[in-house]
């Protein structure tokens, strides 16, 4: 296997904790994770706009542990990639993709039924999504004022690219028919 472990792990956890697309994780340098602020910079992603990804407690810690412990074979050279093979080249798509395809086979995860495609890398930007939302509801937050935030955070240029990753789960749905039962019984109107 090209990838340690800690390596899938810490790629798996910015990818939901995050919400980067696969291609947009695998790009960082080192450059780009400014720990100590907690950010992120995303450079030239799909739509050829660079942002600032700000990034909670537990994935700073989580990419500082990979940073001091990344292959040591690895270039420490700023413009060198974040993360890297065990030789130290950096992770293609391709070497991720296996490697979790090896990792969820291993656990045991996997669809039954009749999807298109068993659990991938990229489906943890669709959850990070809801789980942002879930969570909105659940703080009592403006979801609809917030939802043009979670676009620019994702890096979309409009909402509806966003509501695409916007999976209706039974969590999301009992958050949002409680908003609508408050809402209907007068209670506050948030969106």
């Amino acid at each position: 296997m090209k990838l340690q472990a800690l390596t899938l792990r810490t790629l798996i956890l910015v990818l939901y904790g995050a919400g980067l697309r696969l291609s947009e994780a695998l790009h960082l340098k080192l450059t780009d994770a400014h720990l100590q602020d907690s950010l992120l910079t995303i450079r030239e992603s799909k739509f050829y706009k660079t942002r600032l990804v700000p990034i909670g407690p537990h994935l700073k810690k989580a990419l500082s542990a990979y940073a001091e412990k990344r292959c040591h074979s690895a270039s420490l050279n700023p413009d060198s990639f974040f993360f890297v093979t065990r030789d130290g080249e950096c992770v293609t798509r391709q070497i991720a993709e296996r490697s979790f395809d090896r990792l969820r086979n291993r656990a045991g995860v996997h669809r039954n039924d009749g999807a298109r495609y068993q659990p991938r890398l990229h489906d943890l930007r669709h959850s990070f999504a809801v789980h942002r939302l879930v969570s909105w509801y659940r703080q009592g937050a403006d979801v609809q004022r917030l939802l043009p935030q979670l676009s620019t955070y994702l890096g979309h240029v409009h909402v509806a690219s966003t509501q695409h990753y916007l999976t209706m789960t039974p969590e999301l749905l009992q958050e949002a028919s409680l908003r609508f039962e408050l809402y209907a019984m007068g209670g506050p109107n948030h969106g």
